[in-house]
This record gives structure tokens, C-alpha cells and sequence, in this order.
């Protein structure tokens, strides 16, 4: 049998759920009285408008696998969020967002309402900023191990670095800085800006800027270097110059990068793979001026130099020419002489020689007039005996003299008859003979 309703309700060891609420809330405090410092990581972060209360999640994951181990409901009110946030920030350098792992100081809260929650009351930045620079160093010795770290490092840097292109918003107030430096430039050096326009702050910088680095990348041997700057900001923006897959981009990048972000105290990784970090867009500006400037005097003193060189080699040889000025009436006359005597001997020699020389030339001449015309005659001869034979094989060839032998030849229209298949009945033939010719026609053929 079912027990009475009111007898079970008379139970000592029946609650109603509110009852049993109120225990557990009780027990709660009773087991955790104090405050305590949890470690954790912030998840679904938001800030009511009108009252001023942060809400969100602290979970913790495992290491290995990722996935979600513990989830707690957190709350920080809104006298203590006006103080936590800006002091984290500032400290930090990081937006007070989800991904963030914190330590805070928490007290154990149970509503017979929402249940199990942890009321912030205090946050101590060290704990991010360990973690962010574990972070950074991971990155750092991901890109070393892939041997891209200093890549862009040690690409050289041009002499001169006038054709810039220029990554960042195009309403950056330290981008018209930069342009401004550059152009109102003491020494009038001229350069040729681009501008590829980037987001420099918030969630989509990263793919922005590489966006850009891709750009620049197709028309890359129309430039000498790569500047990436931004005018100022706020500190915690920077947290997407601290990426892997930018940092990666810009180590690897063909042209030599300039950063100049805007922040004197911070480092982000892309600073440290560029190959050259200055703080601010107006330093940028500073430097290719300046490197400009050293090539200029670089330029100068290889003048002066080739001059200075110039001058001692037109002297050395002013003196040389002198030298040779002073002493060339002598060389010149004793030259004269040597050949006069040199020309006196030849021509003693000349008229033995040239004696000796056309008798030799004589009795040669007549040598070869003989050999000629015995050779004539013997050639004549042979030509003479040529002809003969072939005078007479002409003739014993000839239709007249074979005709004379006896034989006879027949003619078609003016043609000679080779075969009997040629003729048919009633055609004409010429049979000619030595002493005349006989007119047929063609009867029949077998």
C-alpha cells in the first residue's frame, strides 16, 4: 500500500527542493568560509551596459586533449569590474576578453535560485602576463626551430630605400606622420610611397595585414622594403602582432621589413622578426631618411676619393711627360741616326741583291717557257688524236652509214617505229633507205 501523502510530508527526512537548498547554501559556507585564488580560463565574457556586472564562465581544459574538465559561473560586480578591468589592461596590455587565463581571487558562492557560482573580487595580472609570455616564447621557438626566425634579418638592406610600400589604415593619423617626415626631408631625397590599406586593430588584423603582405608580394621588384606602422592605440591592440602566422609571414617575406607599431615599452613578435624595429611611424620615416643620408655621404666620399685619386694620377703622369719632353730631342735624334745608317747599309746591300735576284728570275723565266711549250705541243697533239676518234665514231653512229649497211628505217609523222604495237591499219610509213625513201600504209597487224 502507498503511503498517506500527509504522513510522508510529516517525515523528518523530507525536504522541499528550496529546503534542500538552503542546506546545501548553508553547508557551502560552513565548508568554504574564506576567499581563494583559482586558476583558470575566462570564457563568454560580457559586461551588462545598464548595470554594469560582468558575467562569464571560468573553465579549465585538459592539457593534452583540450577538451573541458571544470566550468564555473563567474560574476564580478560592477564597483569591482570598474577597477579589475582597467588596471588588468593596463598591466597586461591584453583586452579584458574570453581566452585570457587569470588567476582571481574568488569567493565560493550557492543561490537557491542560479545555484553554484565564484564571485571575483580581486585579479592579479602577473598570472597573464607569465602565461602571454609563455605564449611568445613558444611562438619564438616554433619559428626557430623552423629556421625562419631571422630570415627577413638577413636579407640585405638597399642603399637606397625609396620605393616603400606601406601597410596600415589608411586613416591613420601616423601614417600622414610618416608621409610628412618623409616628404619635408631636409636634403630633398625623393620617395615613392604605396599604400596598402590594413586593419591595425581588433580581431581581423592578422588576416588583414597578411592580406596586404600578399598583395605587396606580386609586385614585389617594385619595391625596396615593407613598413608596417600604426599611429598609437591602445596597448592591449597589440595582441595581434604577437601572432604566429603573421610573424611567420613577415620572417619569410622577400623585401626587408620596417615595423613601427607605435609603443616604446612593448615588443610584439613581429617586431622581433622584422628586420628592423623602430617605435614609432615617425622613426620609420627617420631612418630611411637617415639611411638615405648615409648613402649621400657614402656617395661623397667616393667623389672626393676618385678626385684626390684622379689629381695624384694627372700629376704622376704630368711629371712623366715632362720626363719624356726633356729627353725626346736626343732619343729622337739618335734614332734618326741609327736608321740613316741602318738605310746607308741596306742600300749597299740592295743593288748586290737585286742583281742576284733577277738573274735568278731570268733563268727561271726561260726554264718555265720551255717546259710550256713542250707541254703545248704535247697537249695539242693528244687534243688532235681525240678528235679523230671521235670524228669517227661520229660517223660509224650516223643514220647514213648504218642505212648504207643494208639497213632500213621506218617513219610514223616524221617519228622513227620502235615496235610493231605502234602501228595500226591504215597509218603511213616513211621506209627509208640509203639511196631514197618508199611510201607505205598499214594493211593489217599481227
Amino acid at each position: 500500500m502507498l503511503e498517506d501523502v500527509s504522513n510522508i510530508e510529516q517525515r523528518k527526512d523530507v525536504f522541499s527542493l528550496f529546503e534542500l537548498t538552503i542546506q546545501v547554501k548553508n553547508t557551502f559556507y560552513e565548508s568554504f568560509p574564506d576567499t581563494y585564488w583559482v586558476r583558470a580560463e575566462m570564457s563568454d565574457v560580457r559586461t551588462n551596459m545598464s548595470s554594469g556586472h560582468c558575467y562569464l564562465e571560468f573553465i579549465e581544459k585538459n592539457p593534452i586533449s583540450g577538451q573541458i574538465v571544470a566550468r564555473a559561473r563567474g560574476t564580478i560586480w560592477a564597483k569591482t569590474f570598474r577597477m579589475v578591468k582597467p588596471y588588468f589592461e593596463m598591466e597586461t596590455g591584453q583586452l579584458f576578453s574570453s581566452g585570457l587565463k587569470v588567476l582571481v581571487k574568488v569567493a565560493v558562492e550557492f543561490h537557491e535560485l542560479y545555484g553554484f557560482s565564484l564571485t571575483v573580487l580581486d585579479i592579479d595580472p602577473a598570472y597573464t602576463l607569465g602565461d602571454m609570455v609563455r605564449k611568445r616564447m613558444e611562438i619564438l621557438r616554433q619559428l626557430q626551430d623552423e629556421g625562419v626566425l631571422t630570415l627577413n634579418k638577413e636579407l640585405p638592406f638597399p642603399s637606397l630605400p625609396q620605393r616603400i610600400a606601406v601597410i596600415t589604415s589608411s586613416t591613420a593619423a601616423g601614417y600622414e606622420d610618416f608621409l610628412n617626415q618623409l616628404t619635408s626631408n631636409k636634403s630633398g631625397f625623393p620617395f615613392y610611397v604605396k599604400l596598402f590599406p590594413a586593419l591595425m586593430q581588433g580581431d581581423k588584423t592578422e588576416a588583414s595585414v597578411i592580406a596586404a603582405l600578399d598583395k605587396i608580394y606580386h609586385y614585389a621588384n617594385c619595391f625596396n622594403v615593407v613598413v608596417i606602422i600604426r599611429g598609437g592605440g591602445a596597448t592591449s591592440d597589440l595582441n595581434s602582432f604577437d601572432s604566429y602566422l603573421l610573424a611567420a609571414n613577415c620572417a619569410q617575406f622577400p623585401l626587408p621589413v620596417i615595423t613601427g607599431i607605435g609603443h616604446e615599452r612593448d615588443d610584439t613578435i613581429v617586431d622581433m622578426v622584422a628586420h628592423t624595429r623602430m617605435k614609432t611611424p615617425t622613426a620609420v620615416a627617420e631612418f630611411l631618411i637617415g639611411r638615405m643620408e648615409t648613402a649621400e655621404s657614402e656617395l661623397n666620399g667616393l667623389q672626393q676619393a676618385v678626385c684626390s685619386s684622379s689629381t695624384g694620377i694627372i700629376q704622376k703622369q704630368k711629371h712623366f711627360l715632362q720626363l719624356i719632353g726633356n729627353r725626346l730631342p736626343s732619343i729622337a735624334i739618335d734614332r734618326i741616326e741609327r736608321s740613316h745608317a741602318a738605310l746607308q747599309w741596306m742600300g749597299s746591300k740592295l743593288s748586290n741583291s737585286t742583281l742576284s735576284l733577277i738573274k735568278s728570275k731570268e733563268s727561271l723565266l726561260e726554264a718555265m717557257q720551255l717546259q710550256l711549250k713542250n707541254s703545248t705541243v704535247t697537249q695539242l697533239k693528244e687534243r688532235e688524236r681525240f678528235i679523230q676518234l671521235s670524228e669517227q665514231f661520229v660517223k660509224m653512229a650516223s643514220p647514213e652509214y648504218i642505212l648504207k649497211r643494208g639497213y632500213s628505217l621506218s617513219l610514223k609523222d616524221g617519228k622513227i617505229v620502235k615496235h610493231a604495237a605502234d602501228m595500226q591499219p591504215g597509218d603511213e610509213l616513211v621506209t627509208r633507205f640509203a639511196d631514197g625513201d618508199v611510201y607505205s600504209t598499214v594493211n593489217k597487224r599481227k
